[in-house]
């Protein structure tokens, strides 16, 4: 079956299907939802400002903010539900000095938000004290070990709240405070690069993560480590070259890696170029399929056309077939910018396993791209029903972010709360409320640029289209950032 024959009769989702939809939700969103006069509802104010002579990375809402602030008793619009219970805390990149070469190299920063009975009781923001901040806000050479800006994504394991970059390694952070504890290694064990997308097995607790290299023959290591925390197994993955890989995906019994040709490349970096990697078809591309825990010796490959994905929604296995849900690009870095969406789609892999040899396919989910991909993480690496995004519109020039998407994969029907041009939603991330799929709150930063104001977003994870129950009042802009995680109380 054709990639949109699957869209049309398997998750009725071809283009055109798929405005009509969003555009019926947000007219009905906009009847329901909680903007008031005087809120920065008003979508006559027209897109963001952008000054083509500035980075777009450091202009509007991704400019930096220099202030950590704290704040209590937060103003609150609509009914914050009562089942929320714990802290926010989002990560991103936020430069210090007020210059950075790209949007993935400033400082990182985290924004906090607890929440408890139904209020909204503080907010705080601290800069993760890494080598790179100590250093006035500028990367000393190649990055690693504390040399590395950890402003991707938060993760937190076995008590522990750490905070992750593309490369280098974790720093382990106070959540009451966000306070920066200092690196951490697992005792030793770690000694180059903690991905910025680990996995936590729900079934035994144990973390599973990768990281890249630039030199010598550990290009790529699979590392994991207990519920407890320690460091139990570290492997080589065998790669030819240094590729940006940013994330993987588990199932209940795999591991799967992809490898898209997006190069490290030296003499780029020695030359100081703000993006030290390149598109290369030449290297091709291919998915890795392997026994969760290891061996490594034991992983297959299977190549494909060219592509590439930052996130994945999730992963499960059906019977033979390892089935993952993408974000999918057709290429990267390769002289376009971020904010060129054209070809993106969120896709489905299927890659078969019975034989001495994977087989594979593809097939359009949404032809068009989402972003930002969340799920309910009790169902990491199990058949998962729902997935959530962060939406963008096509503005070549920049990232302009929208509202939230999400698609049912089991009903085939995609809706989107569209919070007008004024407005800015970013990731999305899912918090359990009840124990049934996808019962619970999806928690997004959102900026208003003509209010200047960023609140927390909340929305019923199950009825996105209707927009937020309530929001929350920022004390201060939140830039755009990466990824976040929540602590239950």
């Amino acid at each position: 079956m054709n990639r949109r024959k699957f869209a049309e009769l398997h998750l009725g989702l071809n283009r055109r299907a798929f405005l009509k939809q969003t555009s019926a939700a947000a007219l009905g969103a906009s009847a329901s939802s909680l903007w008031l006069p005087g809120c920065g509802s008003d979508a006559s104010g027209g897109e963001e400002p952008f000054d083509p002579s500035k980075a777009w990375w450091l202009q509007g809402n991704y400019a930096p903010v220099f202030d950590e602030v704290e704040a209590s008793n937060l103003q609150v619009r609509g009914s914050i539900p009562a089942a929320l219970d714990g802290r926010y805390i989002r990560n991103g990149s936020n430069p210090s000095n007020g210059e950075s070469a790209h949007w993935f190299f400033g400082d990182g920063m985290l924004h906090s938000v607890r929440l408890s009975g139904g209020r909204a009781m503080a907010y705080r923001n601290r800069w993760v004290r890494t080598g790179q901040l100590a250093n006035g806000g500028v990367l000393g050479g190649i990055p690693g070990g504390a040399n590395n800006a950890s402003n991707v994504s938060a993760i937190y394991h076995a008590g522990r709240l750490l905070t992750s970059g593309e490369v280098g390694l974790p720093f382990e952070i106070d959540p009451s405070d966000l306070s920066t504890m200092g690196l951490f290694d697992f005792d030793g064990g770690l000694t180059q690069s903690f991905t910025a997308h680990p996995k936590i097995d729900p079934a035994t607790g144990y973390l599973h993560f990768f990281g890249y290299w630039f030199l010598g023959e550990d290009l790529l290591l699979y590392h994991v480590a207990d519920d407890n925390g320690e460091l139990i197994s570290t492997e080589r993955v065998p790669v030819g070259q240094t590729t940006m890989i940013h994330s993987f995906a588990i199932t209940e019994q795999d591991a799967v890696f992809w490898e898209a040709p997006v190069l490290f490349d030296i003499d780029a970096a020695i030359g100081g170029e703000a993006v030290p990697f390149r598109w290369d078809p030449s290297y091709g591309a291919r998915i890795g399929v392997m026994p969760l825990g290891g061996p490594v010796g034991d992983i297959r490959w299977v190549e494909v056309d060219p592509f590439y994905v930052f996130h994945e929604v999730n992963a499960y296995r059906s019977g033979d077939d390892v089935i993952v849900d993408v974000c999918w690009h057709p290429d990267m870095f390769n002289g376009a910018d971020l904010g060129d969406s054209s070809g993106g789609a969120v896709k489905r892999w299927r890659i078969n396993t019975a034989g001495t040899e994977l087989t594979y396919s593809e097939e359009v989910v949404a032809d068009r791209l989402f972003e930002l991909a969340s799920h309910d993480r009790r169902f990491t690496g199990r058949q998962h029903r729902h997935g959530w995004f962060a939406v963008t519109r096509d503005r070549p020039e920049t990232v302009d972010f929208a509202g939230v998407g999400h698609i049912d994969y089991q009903t085939g029907v995609a809706s989107e709360w569209d919070p007008g041009i004024t407005r800015h939603a970013g990731e999305a991330f899912f918090v359990p409320g009840d124990s049934g799929d996808a019962e619970g709150w999806l928690l997004s930063f959102v900026y208003d640029h003509v209010a200047q104001q960023s609140v927390l977003a909340i929305l019923d994870a199950q009825d996105v289209a209707s927009g937020p129950v309530a929001e929350v009042v920022m004390p201060q802009r939140v830039p755009y950032g990466f990824h976040g995680v929540w602590i239950p109380e």
